[in-house]
């Protein structure tokens, strides 16, 4: 098996519901770094909060993981964000340690997280929240094109975890399914269908995205984006 892990955790971070963009919709993209010890139980960081349960949260969403690495790519990328990515948690993860991108971690893959077990579940479908978060009408499209995403777990084993403990993979079911690939073909091979039949039977997926594969397969169409990128 791969040996992987990131680098220390330094900060979980949580957000309370505000008032969010044009449409002042409820929202806690807004985080903040939380008191250690962090308690980590089935639907996430306890003391997180989330403005719409229906698309945010829950079990198969339980924690939120952008990589550090996205930070210094968007930097080079646009200057112009430098000033607003040196928010913690800008893209309102939960946690963003070095060495874990979507390049090397794979759906499905468990880590352990001090007394944590995770699961990858996921990658992140960016929505117009990003958009009003940034104050910028694109953000959310160009998150979604360049795959710099982020990801999701699910908590296999709850428990505490400790400033300065690291991710370390313990377990890959799915070592031909690294995120990029999943990313790729939601979002540009968006109706290869073999790839969604291949999809749709992982049984560590996500049920939201195998009933969007499946969708996809059904109909030979791609869902309306317009709505989850649209203004803020």
């Amino acid at each position: 098996m791969t040996v992987l892990q990131s680098g220390p955790i330094t900060a979980l971070y949580a957000g309370t519901i505000a008032p969010l963009g044009e449409r002042a919709a409820p929202s806690a993209i807004r985080k903040a770094p939380a008191p250690a010890p962090w308690r980590i139980e089935i639907d996430g960081l306890v003391g997180d909060s989330h403005g719409d349960p229906s698309v945010h949260g829950g079990p198969e969403k339980a924690l939120h993981h952008y990589p550090a690495e996205h930070y210094f790519a968007w930097m080079a990328d646009e200057p112009s964000l430098e000033r607003a990515l040196t928010r913690q948690a800008a893209f309102g993860e939960n946690l963003s340690p070095t060495g874990l991108t979507e390049d090397n971690v794979c759906l499905g893959d468990i880590f352990r997280l001090g007394g944590v077990r995770l699961q990858v579940s996921q990658g992140r479908q960016p929505c117009w929240k990003l958009n009003a978060h940034f104050a910028r009408d694109d953000l959310a499209l160009r998150v979604q094109r360049t795959g710099r995403t982020g990801w999701y777990y699910r908590v296999l084993e709850t428990g505490e975890v400790l400033p300065g403990e690291r991710l370390q993979l313990i377990e890959r079911p799915q070592p031909a399914w690294p995120l990029s690939r999943v990313i790729r073909l939601l979002f540009q091979r968006m109706l290869d269908r073999s790839e969604l039949e291949a999809l749709a039977s992982i049984p560590e997926v996500a049920e939201g995205w195998r009933r969007l594969a499946q969708r996809r397969l059904q109909t030979g169409m791609v869902e309306d984006w317009s709505t989850r990128l649209g203004k803020n």
